[in-house]
């Protein structure tokens, strides 16, 4: 009895101690396992510079493949492919663009495919080869496709089927420039086009030797990820292989493990389907399973056939799944983790409503950028949490910016102001050693923009990762907007001049003033655009919509047109959008006449109060 009571009383005292300990610190154990899981991923890192040779993510696949070689790695319409296949068929790539191409060590490949198997195993055949790829958005086309080959240094490109009249249509300007072109598939080629698919069937599907990449190392140039800015057209973001393995770490650090199934439906070309989804898939040793694109009605049958673990999104695919009808069988999944950017805290709350547990892990992070964040604690609305180890090894702070000016408020020393805790500012990321910033490719002009110099002390450097995030009181991080001529929209950067350029095209407009609005219900921001018509012309419906269907993907079509008799500009000239993005497009409230891009009828038509509220109500869709 004497030595039950003190226990009891220890129990009696622990429990309500415990109990006042999570409520003062409610997030200490995520803390402590976040830390706990970096330093590890840190020390890895560390322990992969300095090894001799170099230890890059295709040697850690090439192990993969050599510990379980029957385990699968890509699950792709109804076919599986296992480690070894994937090596295999790799090897049989990289021998046959060799042996075709001259391909050396250091070359650039770019690949313009779709999600398929074949995009994975081919780029593994380059790095084995030492080559990097660059990837290119198979949306683009003309102008914008030409730029995305030229800029990276290209002189390979391997495509598709499916993808190569695209190809063909700007083929006499990439024979001009001595640019090879390979066709994966055993489809007949357009002229000019190589077929490959013989040269690869009959490869040998032997290992290749090491020596062949002999000379990269964890600075060199792994990939070109094209980021829209500023500059009208896309920008090859340079992607070292320390950048990959950072990358790859991401699913470690929300808990992922070589037992989980990856479901990657966002496209390979982007940093979240490549780096976060592939090739950390690779780092974790997993299984894949890809789509081709993302399907809301068929997603939950995708992940019980395929008993998904892990899924990712962008804001509009958690979106597009919750507005899809109810099921009963709702939360009859094995989904447990969700990675991704982009979710409002409403769809973000009804998500986890409507499908259950599911560990949603929020990020913030940019292709080119040396700073980001990770929600591991699921706290409904936030893209990360400020973390003392996190900060010490990735200096930030966010400084006050006006909006109207479009840059930074410096003191009378010209040094930056840091914003207040829980006001709105705009992160910047310290340049060190560790956290670099490399820039973009052949693009020193735009490389320069992103450095912010003199931030808080005379000499220092930072990268203006251009977005507004807020820090509040419990030290939880929260994305606010986007600053400058880009804007998001369906989970892709919209580069407004890109757009405003097209606009110009079409015979009746003059200038183009081209800005991202709100639409009630959609995550992001659409195109609008204020255009000024040519002297005597009216504004030509048709053309206009021909000139955007013709240069422009989908995503970045202006939806809503806005006549003006003139554009407003800043005393420095600068079109200004301010004004225009808070109006809208609501033909109650703006007198000029306004436009609507109609799919169906495949023309612009006048923006009626009618279709107005068919928009808000989601009768048509955006």
């Amino acid at each position: 009895m004497l030595f039950r009571l003190p226990w009891t009383v220890f129990v009696g005292l622990a429990v309500p101690l415990v109990a006042l300990f999570r409520k003062l610190l409610p997030h200490f154990l995520d803390d402590c396992t976040y830390i706990l899981r970096s330093v590890v991923f840190g020390i890895r890192l560390t322990k992969y510079k300095r090894t001799q040779p170099f230890y890059s993510v295709v040697d850690c696949f090439l192990d993969a493949a050599g510990k379980h070689p029957r385990k699968t790695f890509l699950l792709f319409e109804g076919r599986e492919y296992s480690y070894s296949d994937v090596d295999r068929q790799s090897n049989k790539v990289a021998r046959a663009l060799q042996a075709a191409a001259g391909l050396r060590e250091g070359d650039t490949v770019a690949l313009f495919l779709a999600n398929e198997p074949s995009f994975v195993w081919t780029w593994l055949g380059l790095a084995k080869l030492g080559c990097p790829a660059a990837l290119l958005n198979f949306n683009i086309r003309s102008k914008s496709l030409l730029h995305c080959f030229s800029c990276c240094g290209a002189k390979v490109i391997v495509t598709s089927a499916e993808l190569q009249d695209a190809v063909a249509e700007v083929m006499p300007t990439l024979q001009e420039q001595g640019i090879s072109v390979y066709l994966l598939s055993d489809a007949r080629p357009v002229p000019g086009i190589n077929a490959l698919w013989g040269e690869i069937s009959q490869a040998s599907d032997e290992p290749l030797s090491r020596s062949l990449r002999a000379n990269v190392h964890i600075r060199s140039t792994a990939l070109y990820i094209y980021t829209s800015g500023t500059t009208g057209l896309p920008k090859a973001a340079v992607v070292t292989h320390e950048r990959v393995w950072a990358a790859s770490f991401i699913q470690g650090v929300c808990g992922v493990t070589s037992d989980d199934i990856f479901y990657i439906n966002l496209p390979l070309y982007h940093s979240a389907g490549f780096l976060i989804g592939m090739v950390g898939a690779i780092e974790r040793g997993m299984t894949i399973f890809l789509r081709k694109k993302f399907s809301a009605s068929q997603f939950w049958d995708d992940c019980r056939k395929y008993n998904v673990t892990v899924m990712q999104y962008i804001g509009e695919t958690l979106r597009y799944l919750c507005n899809t009808p109810k099921k009963d069988n709702e939360k009859n999944h094995t989904v447990r983790i969700a990675i991704g950017n982009g979710v409002r805290t409403d769809v973000w709350t009804e998500f986890l409503h409507r499908f259950g547990d599911i560990k949603v892990r929020e990020l913030y992070a940019a292709t080119e950028g040396n700073i980001g964040f990770i929600n591991y604690t699921s706290r409904v609305g936030a893209v990360g949490r400020v973390n003392v180890v996190h900060r010490f090894f990735f200096p930030y702070t966010l400084i006050k910016f006006d909006i109207e000016k479009e840059e930074p408020v410096r003191n009378a020393e010209g040094l930056c102001t840091e914003a207040a805790r829980g006001e709105t500012g705009l992160l910047v990321g310290k340049v060190t050693k560790r956290s670099p910033f490399v820039g973009y490719a052949r693009n020193q002009q735009q490389t320069e923009k992103k450095r912010l110099r003199d931030v808080l002390k005379k000499g220092d450097l930072y990268f203006n990762t251009g977005d507004l995030l807020r820090i509040d009181h419990d030290n939880f991080v929260y994305f606010q907007d986007r600053v400058g001529d880009t804007f998001r929209w369906k989970g892709e950067n919209v580069a407004t001049s890109e757009v405003a350029d097209v606009l110009t095209m079409a015979r009746c407009v003059l200038e183009a003033n081209v800005y991202g609005v709100k639409v009630e219900g959609h995550e992001g921001r659409i195109g609008m655009a204020a255009v000024v018509l040519e002297d005597g012309e009216e504004f030509d419906c048709l053309d206009a919509y021909r000139q955007v269907v013709s240069y422009l993907p989908s995503y970045a079509r202006p939806r809503f047109v806005r006549i003006q008799p003139c554009l407003e500009m800043t005393g420095t000239f600068k079109m200004k959008k301010v004004r225009l993005v808070e109006e809208g497009f609501d033909p109650a409230h703006i007198k000029d006449p306004l436009y609507f891009l109609d799919t169906e009828k495949k023309t612009y038509v006048p923006l009626t109060q009618e279709t107005y509220r068919a928009v808000l109500s989601r009768e048509i869709k955006l």
